[in-house]
């Protein structure tokens, strides 16, 4: 049995159970869950990025899986880990960029961090793949407030995701590992299409997993 690692740079178990159960649509086995042992419950500032990076870098893994997913948007930690794991490691804010890229499509990302928005541009642009990338459009309300209003969120992101398709979007990521399920709630409303990060790396992860089968016959 493949086994692939979600790894929680946030530090709140609950999200991580949400984030296990949507990648797990994608994937023949459900993901182990593993979350930050300390630090914020979401990740919204720039000090908090780099603090997350340290302790998904040097996280201590005794049995290493088959894949692994660091589900937190701006994938923090995911190079420096992914020079020491025995698998391949794949973050989400990268799949997500990936996989819209590949379709040529003008994109953006709709979002609720401000202070994450510098490298959630930096990321995008630098996995664009010469894709448009028309920018990071990010509510102004308080993340940690809009996080406990399921209703509050949707209505912020639906703002954000109209703008960036006025700004000419043609996909719109929501960026946020936490925000997996807000994605996934809009996704019949949106103007237009969604891409749920963790399904992306969901997806990363079940293609690696078949092509290894492949070369391996």
């Amino acid at each position: 049995m493949t086994t692939t690692l979600l790894m929680n740079p946030n530090s709140n178990a609950a999200t991580t159970d949400v984030m296990c159960r949507i990648a797990a649509t994608c994937l023949l086995n459900a993901p182990v869950p593993w979350t930050a042992p300390v630090g914020p419950k979401m990740i919204t500032t720039a000090k908090a990025l780099c603090a997350a990076a340290d302790i998904i870098a040097k996280a201590e893994i005794h049995d290493w899986p088959d894949m692994i997913i660091v589900a937190a948007f701006g994938d923090p930690g995911a190079l420096r880990l992914a020079r020491r794991a025995p698998c391949p490691v794949i973050g989400i804010g990268a799949a997500a960029a990936r996989e819209v890229a590949s379709t040529g499509a003008a994109f953006a990302v709709a979002t609720t961090t401000p202070s994450l928005v510098p490298s959630i541009d930096g990321l995008m642009m630098s996995h664009a793949q010469g894709a448009t990338y028309v920018g990071c459009f990010c509510a102004n309300d308080d993340p940690d407030v809009l996080m406990l209003d399921a209703q509050a969120l949707d209505a912020a992101l639906l703002v954000q995701i109209a703008r960036a398709a006025d700004a000419g979007a043609q996909h719109v990521i929501i960026g946020g590992g936490p925000l997996g399920a807000a994605a996934e709630r809009l996704r019949d409303v949106s103007p237009v299409p969604l891409i749920n990060p963790i399904l992306s790396a969901a997806r990363a992860v079940q293609r690696t997993i078949e092509n290894k089968h492949v070369q391996n016959r």
